[in-house]
């Protein structure tokens, strides 16, 4: 009944690892460490949106390679975007398999839909925060790349937009030039 004579004192070292056993299985949180970071984010047109017409939002968010040690072990860890998360602060929101490509790469005209655009409804200035998620694989010291179940989200930035209304109206030429002109 001496607690003194069963405990073990605690090293500050890890022990070495054995490369005879056996690979443990990591989970998503085991790899908080390796974190994939930040995304570079823009939007078309840039900084500004009009209300009801699409906004094209556009992510630089590619493959991500960490290596490091983990339970002792070298590790190299391979992050892989999955889905884009675009949330805005009035509510709307798209999710897409894509990060988003220019309408110029897509041959398509300015203020088009595409599958990373969002329709704002309010005018104001409006933050939009994308989430990147992404799935993850690992190995140990050079053996077979292993997937983990699940996907990490990874909070990867935020723009702001100014959103406005517009109004057409039909002239009779240039209103600079002649501000007393038909529907000037």
């Amino acid at each position: 009944m001496n607690p003194a004579i069963c405990a073990v004192p605690e090293s500050e070292e890890p022990p070495p690892s054995d490369p005879a056993l056996p690979e443990p299985a990591l989970t998503l949180r085991d790899l908080a460490s390796f974190n994939p970071g930040p995304s570079g984010l823009a939007s078309e047109p840039s900084g500004w949106a009009i209300v009801g017409r699409p906004v094209n939002l556009l992510a630089d968010a590619g493959v991500v390679a960490r290596s490091g040690t983990l339970l002792g072990r070298p590790v190299e860890v391979v992050f892989t975007p999955v889905s884009y998360e675009w949330s805005a602060s009035t509510g709307e929101r798209v999710v897409t398999e894509s990060a988003g490509r220019s309408w110029d790469a897509l041959g398509l005209p300015e203020l088009a839909v595409t599958d990373s655009s969002l329709r704002l409804q309010r005018a104001g200035r409006v933050t939009v925060r994308l989430t990147v998620h992404y799935a993850a694989e690992y190995r140990f010291a050079g053996s077979a790349w292993r997937g983990i179940p699940g996907t990490l989200p990874v909070e990867a930035g935020e723009l702001e937009l100014l959103v406005g209304t517009f109004e057409t109206v039909l002239t009779d030429g240039d209103c600079r030039a002649n501000p007393s002109g038909p529907g000037c």
